[in-house]
């Protein structure tokens, strides 16, 4: 017997999304298609990191983007859509808060 044999097998890859919270009384909820959309549109410049309150973010990915002459919006013209596929599909599902997005 190989010792191969005496390790447990790892589990299959399965995907948990970020756990959140309801939100509290009075809280603006902010609104997953916005943010899937501000992401895939405006996401060279962070705007969908500004509107789900992760501001720190927002601010790196707009002035990569802007001191950069361009090169560095490229990556971040990426980062937009692939953050924006991620929000539309429910990967990314709480706003900086932890609050859930509403649908």
């Amino acid at each position: 017997m190989s010792d191969y044999q005496n390790y447990p097998q790892q589990p299959a890859y399965n995907y948990q999304p970020n756990q959140g919270i309801e939100p509290p009384p009075g809280y603006v909820q902010k609104s997953r298609i916005a943010a899937g959309i501000f992401a895939m549109l405006l996401g060279v410049y962070g705007i969908h990191s500004f509107y789900l309150g992760n501001s720190s973010r927002g601010l790196m990915q707009l002035l990569i983007s802007l001191l950069t002459c361009g090169v560095g919006a490229i990556v971040m013209a990426i980062w937009g859509i692939l953050d924006g596929i991620k929000i539309l599909d429910g990967r990314i599902n709480t706003d900086f808060n932890g609050v859930y997005l509403k649908d």
